[in-house]
């Protein structure tokens, strides 16, 4: 066995600067893309909501032009005050209202849902604000929507996964859609990205009726991650990741499996594919089977390979090029049949080297300290060759203390067909962990090629097979 400390990886920033923390690096440098000429320099953003909603909204979304006060605390790094989304502040951006660009939805409309059944209710929903959607695809001068949710609506029950198996069956849940899935999944047909904002994000005072009221973020963190995200869905580039001159051009790969709405059948997988920028595109594979053997979902070696031509197709529209190094990352082991598969597009493709990981669910390995926090964020233990376990999560240096609310579990990754050492696995495992423009604090466990996976399965679901959905991360935050 082998213990050791990875160092925070730094983010890169406006001028190549760089900095470990995203909000730290944006407020002092400006974001990665500030210097370019397809830096974000305005946002032009629709809403659509109730007029109270949009009103609400747009009067909190000002008050963000200005700087926004820090919580009052000593974690000085973790509690980082909102610098203002302004030409001359944090971002150089800015946001841009047009009363054209508001599609108000009539409050009775929305009212009349309670006497609908929940399922009823969500989909009427979606498409009171799929209606206004079509109009807004119209109209040139738009970069991307925001969407106030529904006060009233009913939420979707959380669905009990065995966190061992996620693609096990489990009992069926009602019947109810999940709004932000369902109507993500119908934006997917206009050419702008949506973002669905709750009505506490601008007004912490709400809460649901018959519901316990959630715990919020402070003002000035929920500025940061709502208006990274709208950055980052609008074209622009919030940070990346730095890459040394004498590296390979690296693609990360993320495959993972989800279930059917009512979790009674396998769904197919879903590829990932980030690049070093941090640029997302999604790729829909085959359906897969739960192996006999070993009871994980699995690909045969057709689907594996078409998996990842597909994905190193969509890589090349996107960026033009085709990456010289791919690292896979796998939710379930590889059989002889997908490593074959995966090799064999790689070869065919002329990728110069390929690296296959497997990152299963969880692992019994965990480390204590003598002390009060859990044990630190980078910390890398090795059980053998092939098994590792990485705390993506816990005590952080920069912040002085463990940024979660729960006892950290790390995160393992099994070597199953590698050229580079664990050390700089882990090291790109907890850099691609720092990768979600949804959240801005250093806490996240799981790297971004698997994090977003039953997201992004959730929307899936309401394709048919012939469809094709949008390849840009960005219309799946």
């Amino acid at each position: 066995m082998k213990l050791t400390i990875l160092e925070e990886p730094p983010l890169e920033f406006g001028g190549g600067a760089r900095h470990i923390d995203p909000r730290h690096g944006i407020t002092d440098y400006g974001p990665a893309d500030a210097a370019g000429p397809q830096a974000m320099r305005t946002i032009r953003a629709g809403i659509v909501g109730t007029p109270a909603a949009i009103q609400g909204l747009r009067r909190w979304l000002d008050r963000c032009r200005l700087p926004i006060d820090a919580k009052d605390s000593r974690l000085g790094h973790l509690f980082v005050p909102f610098p203002g989304f302004d030409a001359g502040a944090g971002f150089r951006s800015t946001l841009v209202w047009d009363s054209r660009l508001e599609r108000p939805i009539r409050d009775r409309d929305l009212k009349r849902l309670a006497d609908l059944k929940p399922q009823e209710a969500t989909r009427e929903a979606v498409d009171l604000y799929a209606a206004e959607l079509d109009v807004l695809d119209e109209e040139p001068a738009c970069d991307v929507i925001l969407i106030a949710r529904p006060d009233k609506l009913a939420e979707r029950p959380a669905p009990q996964i065995d966190p061992e198996a996620p693609w096990r069956k489990a009992p069926p849940l009602e019947p109810v859609d999940d709004f932000r899935a369902l109507l993500k999944a119908v934006a997917m047909r206009y050419s702008r990205p949506i973002q669905i904002v709750r009505r506490s994000t601008w007004d912490p005072s709400f809460k649901p009726p018959g519901t316990e009221k959630r715990r919020l973020q402070d003002e000035a963190t929920r500025a940061w991650n709502l208006h990274t995200a709208l950055y980052y869905k609008a074209g622009g580039v919030p940070w990346r990741l730095p890459r040394n001159p004498t590296d390979l051009t690296s693609c990360y790969v993320g495959v993972t499996f989800y279930r059917s709405s009512d979790h009674t059948t396998l769904e197919t997988s879903v590829a990932q594919v980030f690049n070093q920028r941090g640029d997302g595109v999604i790729v829909r594979g085959a359906a897969a089977k739960v192996s006999r053997h070993d009871r994980q979902p699995h690909l045969d070696r057709a689907d594996a390979q078409k998996l990842l031509t597909d994905a190193l197709s969509r890589y090349r529209a996107e960026h033009r090029t085709l990456p010289a190094r791919v690292v896979l990352h796998k939710t379930s082991s590889y059989t002889p049949d997908e490593i074959s598969g995966f090799r064999t597009a790689a070869d065919i493709a002329g990728v110069d080297s390929i690296e296959l990981i497997w990152l299963p669910a969880s692992d019994p390995v965990r480390l204590f300290r003598d002390a009060a926090h859990p044990p630190l964020r980078g910390t890398l233990l090795s059980v053998d060759e092939r098994r590792h376990v990485l705390y993506t999560r816990g005590s952080v240096p920069f912040y002085g203390t463990y940024p979660g609310m729960y006892i950290p579990s790390p995160l393992p990754f099994r070597l199953v067909d590698t050229e580079s050492s664990p050390e700089q696995i882990a090291e790109e495992l907890l850099a691609l962990t720092k990768m979600n423009w949804n959240q801005t604090q250093l806490d996240a466990r799981q790297p971004i090629t698997i994090r977003t996976a039953d997201r992004v399965g959730q929307i899936l679901r309401h394709f048919r097979p012939d469809e094709r959905p949008q390849g840009r991360y960005a219309f799946y935050m």
